[in-house]
C-alpha cells in the first residue's frame, strides 16, 4: 500500500534495528485519511471472507479496526487492557505480552460480544512476534468463533510472528512487511 509506506518513510522513526515508532499517525496521533485508505484496503482484501465481527486490542487497533468495520458493515470489538466495573461476567481473556512496552497484560473480552459461528477477522497495528495475535486467537476460539484472518497494518517481517501464523495455517494480510530496520532505514518487502 503506498500511501502507507510513503507515510513510513516520511514520518516513522527508526529507534532501533527492532523499533519502529509511528505515532505521528497511527498509534498516539492518528491519521484519519490514511486510516480510511486502510479500512478500505483491508475490507477489499477481505471481502469474500464472509467476516461477522473484527477484533482488534486497544488502543493501537481500533482506529485501523473501526475503519474496516465500516467498509465491511461489521460490528467492531476491542480487548480491553484495563479491568473495567462495567467488564465482570465470565471473561475471555488471554495474556499478551509488549515488547514496546516492557509489560504482560491480561486482555479481556465480553462472551456477548462474540459468539459460537462468528467468522472474525483480527486487526492490529504491528505484527512483530506474533504475542497479541495469538493472544486474539485464544480468545476468539474461547467464544468457539472462527479466525477469518489477520489483517495487519505494519508487519516487522524479520520477526517470528507471521512465520508462526503462516505455519498455524492462518490468513495473514500485511499493508506494510518490514524487512529491515538496520542502519535507521526502513526496508520493505512486498506486500
Amino acid at each position: 500500500m503506498d500511501a502507507l509506506h510513503n507515510k513510513i518513510r516520511s514520518e516513522g522513526i527508526v529507534l532501533s534495528d527492532q523499533v519502529l515508532k509511528v505515532d505521528a499517525f497511527l498509534n498516539h496521533q492518528i491519521d484519519p485519511a490514511l486510516m480510511k485508505a486502510i479500512g478500505e484496503e483491508f475490507a477489499r482484501r477481505f471481502a469474500d471472507a464472509g467476516i461477522t465481527k473484527i477484533v482488534t486490542i486497544e488502543a493501537s487497533g481500533i482506529a485501523p479496526a473501526v475503519m474496516t468495520g465500516l467498509y465491511l458493515g461489521v460490528p467492531v470489538i476491542f480487548a480491553r487492557k484495563h479491568a473495567s466495573l462495567t467488564l465482570t461476567e465470565n471473561l475471555l481473556t488471554a495474556s499478551v505480552y509488549s515488547f514496546t512496552k516492557q509489560t504482560e497484560n491480561t486482555v479481556a473480552v465480553s462472551p456477548r460480544h462474540l459468539s459460537k459461528g462468528d467468522r472474525v477477522l483480527i486487526i492490529d497495528d504491528f505484527l512483530a512476534n506474533g504475542r497479541a495475535a495469538q493472544a486474539l486467537i485464544s480468545i476468539i476460539q474461547q467464544a468457539e468463533a472462527e479466525v477469518a484472518g489477520l489483517g495487519i497494518v505494519i508487519e516487522k517481517s524479520f520477526q517470528t510472528g507471521r512465520a508462526q501464523l503462516d505455519e498455524q495455517g492462518y490468513r495473514v494480510e500485511s499493508l506494510a512487511r518490514v524487512a529491515s530496520l538496520e542502519g535507521g532505514t526502513v526496508s520493505f518487502l512486498p506486500s
